[in-house]
């Protein structure tokens, strides 16, 4: 039986972890050890928007120490993430290198959803426990240092993703200068989290009913629910306000002493508990289920996954669709017209796939590009494609890294705008020639596929398409006059053309 073991590294706000793996296709994950260092990185990003290099040389030192910890265990692969206290430093690139020189560690800067997205696939290792409780309504809430993100479920479908700026040890840092003016702190953390967590509920949850939450953190969230050996837990209620009051009325000293850490971790634990306490008297949520796990879980999952060690239980990639659907809804998109061109758009590309090397995540891109195409017009009938792309850009779509996020706002963009330079794109964009070429490709599909709906009429009955030679034929059924959505077809072959090298026909049964 092939085994492979691998090592995940989570760089959080507070602290280093490390938990090495065996994975096989018979057993799936199996943890062989965990480690973690304290180190509030967070402190210097959140207070001086950058890592110092004092707090730079002692991660470090926890690396070169991690990396031989890997070779006493013969790991064959790892993959070491940063979040929001790397993500948000303005010298996060240069920490990055200096990684990477001193310690030979490549850190992966997670974008939020990105991070999001490892976090769910954490309690997605859980497996059948976790397909319960999403059937039902459910809200999982990750509290990390810098942000709490809250994603909704229902009956087994993501209903949305949002992300607060109300990380514990943010809050910590934001509060700190007048924590010693006040007797009830917890009241301080309270008022300064409301407003955001009133609007959340607010615009998102309407009528619909929350009855579980999971929650995901870190080792602190499990140590508020003195979930000590980071094991399955669910809890009700009334038990974690019992324990909130109990918190919340004893001096940090005292639960440090408690919990066996030291004062300064204590620190964090009062708005870490005043978050997850607004949390669950907002949402009005009876069980709380802790499912034990921490990212280096959904780090691992994910790796295996992608060497096809784990099959998934659960389609992920569904809920990124999911995800742009409703986004779509939002901005009032017309789901028949998104229908139409994504049934062309997939005959498309299927007919191209091959001879263009377009992967299979190009194919979700493209398909999360027709869910999203006229979302612009929301805002102006005028200027579509821009208004789309300012809208995609600034809004996460879980499981889609930042440069995905900038593909298909750039497709969507392009889909109704010629093509810029590769040149200018490069200095705006950020993006690699694979990204520009990319954008290129499912662009031209897209403005294909946009001009046979053109009149928003979904006049097609039937479509498919055939290569012939260096002739592209796309065969559509119609009963209609299709005399406009012809003509603007013709008006973007040579596009196609161009980027595919391959002349599209359009080929008619019935109409006009």
């Amino acid at each position: 039986m092939a085994v492979t073991t691998f090592a995940a590294i989570d760089i959080g706000s507070y602290n280093v972890s490390m938990e090495i793996f065996e994975l096989t296709k018979k057993s799936g994950l199996r943890s062989l050890t965990r480690v973690r260092q304290g180190l509030e990185l967070g402190s210097d990003t959140f207070a001086l928007r950058k890592i110092s290099m004092e707090r730079l040389e002692e991660l470090t030192k926890i690396l070169l120490d991690y990396r031989r910890i890997m070779k006493e265990y013969g790991v064959s692969g790892y993959r070491a993430c940063a979040k929001s206290a790397f993500r948000e430093a303005g010298n996060r690139y240069l920490a990055v290198d200096h990684i990477r020189r001193a310690a030979g560690i490549e850190i992966e800067v997670l974008s939020n959803s990105e991070q999001r997205f490892l976090g769910y696939k954490s309690i997605a290792s859980r497996g059948e426990e976790f397909q319960k409780y999403i059937e039902k309504g459910t809200a999982i809430v990750d509290v990390g240092g810098g942000s709490i993100q809250i994603s909704l479920f229902d009956k087994d479908s993501l209903v949305t993703t949002q992300n607060i700026l109300l990380g514990s040890l943010r809050v910590r840092e934001r509060l700190s200068p007048f924590e010693k003016e006040t007797i009830h702190y917890d009241r301080l953390v309270e008022q300064l989290i409301h407003r955001d967590i009133s609007n959340f509920k607010r615009m998102y949850l309407n009528n619909r009913k929350v009855e579980n939450i999971i929650l995901v953190g870190d080792y602190f969230t499990n140590l508020i629910f003195q979930n000590r050996n980071d094991s399955s837990k669910t809890e009700s209620r009334e038990t974690f306000m019992k324990w909130y009051d109990h918190v919340v009325g004893s001096a940090p000293k005292e639960i440090a002493e408690e919990l066996g850490i030291s004062a300064e971790v204590s620190s964090v634990l009062i708005p870490m508990a005043v978050l997850y306490r607004t949390l669950i008297e907002e949402l009005q949520v009876e069980t709380i289920w802790l499912p034990g796990i921490q990212l280096t879980d959904g780090i691992a999952y994910d790796y295996g996954e992608k060497k096809k060690i784990i099959r998934a239980s659960h389609d992920f990639e569904q809920d990124i669709l999911e995800a742009a659907k409703n986004m779509a809804r939002r901005y009032a998109v017309s789901k028949p017209h998104s229908e139409s061109i994504a049934r062309t758009a997939r005959a498309l590309y299927s007919s191209v796939r091959k001879a263009a090397n377009l992967s299979q995540r190009a194919a979700l891109l493209l398909e999360v590009c027709c869910y999203l195409n006229d979302c612009g017009s929301y805002i102006s009938l005028v200027n579509v494609e821009e208004c789309s792309y300012n809208i995609i850009m600034s809004t996460e779509i879980i499981g889609l890294s930042e440069t995905e996020r900038r593909i298909i706002a750039n497709v969507v963009r392009y889909t109704t705008k010629e093509l810029s330079a590769f040149q200018d794109l490069r200095s705006t964009e950020f993006l690699t020639h694979e990204d520009y070429m990319t954008v290129a490709q499912l662009a031209a599909i897209m403005r294909l596929a946009s001009a046979l709906d053109k009149s928003h009429l979904q006049k097609l009955e039937e479509v498919s398409a055939a290569r012939k030679d260096r002739e592209l034929v796309i065969t559509v059924k119609t009963s209609e006059d299709f005399t406009l959505e012809k003509g603007i077809f013709e008006e973007n072959t040579d596009f196609f053309e161009e980027i595919f090298n391959l002349k599209p026909v359009l080929k008619m049964k019935g109409g006009r």
